[in-house]
């Protein structure tokens, strides 16, 4: 392997130790001194502490064993060796940091509930956006899909739905009520990080006018415009599609231009996250410098033409 590969698989590691010490301090700092459950194999392990006084870390550790063997079997080495990091490192620090359960930082159990949430989201958006998990009901899910083709989403909220129904028949509505608080917002947040906070604003065009408004963001957004033919359903008429993608500051100053150039203009705005390239990610020379190349470039096409001519 080499030396760039060693250092990305390394990143790749250490975000995962970061990631599962942000989820670990959700637990210990707010999730379980608020008497609190988390949705899968955690959630199992945090009954089974509130009843018995197990230590949580190991008894997640021993619950995702079978299904961490289930990951190898149907999805191979890679898949389960990821899985195998995130479940191990998540179980060894979630034990080593539990002291801070006595910590007390709040009483307030709604407070627990969004805090604990939020950075557990985090810690489990950064574990994914790394390409890994910690087991759990997420590789049952995947299993149910490939076996079952049912989906991944019902199937962990099916089980989820029960241990927060046992949450309520065991210790209180209250509880169990912070309890979907708490997994709400750890899956909000776990979806937001894990897709990428860039969210930026993809924008499709279609206009009779779609050359003048190109060629007005182009100058005055500084965005780059794509062409893509279209055909009219009805008709069969050809119609020039415009596509952008803008940050969300932008967004009115596309609308005003589109509206001043065709008012009755269809257009689609919409969230996109992981936009990468140049403009967002890579430098991008101005639209004045990039025009200034094509013009050269045309007048040097035509000069050749002529002298060949």
């Amino acid at each position: 392997m080499s030396d760039l590969g060693i250092k990305k698989h390394a990143g790749r590691y250490i975000q995962i130790a970061i990631g599962c010490l942000i989820v670990c301090l959700g637990f210990n700092l707010f999730i379980i001194p608020a008497h609190l459950l988390t949705g899968g194999i955690s959630g199992i392990a945090l009954i089974v502490y509130y009843l018995t006084g197990l230590p949580v870390g190991m008894q997640n550790l021993a619950y995702n064993l079978p299904i961490l063997y289930l990951a190898y079997r149907v999805f191979g080495k890679l898949y389960a060796w990821d899985t195998i990091v995130g479940t191990v490192v998540l179980s060894l620090i979630l034990d080593a940091t539990h002291f801070m359960v006595d910590w007390n930082v709040t009483q307030d159990g709604m407070l627990s509930a969004i805090f604990g949430g939020v950075m557990a989201g985090i810690g489990f958006g950064m574990i994914f956006r790394a390409n890994a998990n910690t087991g759990g009901l997420d590789v049952v899910g995947a299993v149910a899909k490939k076996f079952y083709s049912l989906d991944v989403g019902t199937v962990v909220f099916l089980l989820n739905f029960v241990i927060v129904m046992a949450s309520a028949w065991m210790f209180s509505v209250d509880e169990a009520l912070y309890t979907l608080v708490s997994i709400y917002v750890t899956a909000e947040l776990t979806n937001r990080v894990a897709a990428g906070l860039n969210r930026e604003k993809s924008i499709f065009i279609v206009s009779p006018a779609a050359e003048k408004i190109c060629q007005d963001i182009m100058e005055n957004v500084h965005r780059g415009v794509t062409y893509i033919e279209g055909k009219g359903g009805f008709a069969r008429e050809h119609k020039d599609i415009l596509f952008i993608v803008v940050r969300l500051t932008q967004v009115s100053r596309v609308k005003t231009i589109v509206d001043h150039y065709d008012p009755q203009a269809f257009m689609i705005v919409s969230d996109t996250s992981e936009v990468s390239g140049k403009g967002f990610t890579l430098e991008c020379e101005s639209y004045q410098d990039a025009r200034r190349k094509w013009q050269e470039e045309q007048e040097k096409q035509k000069f050749l033409h002529n002298e060949h001519d």
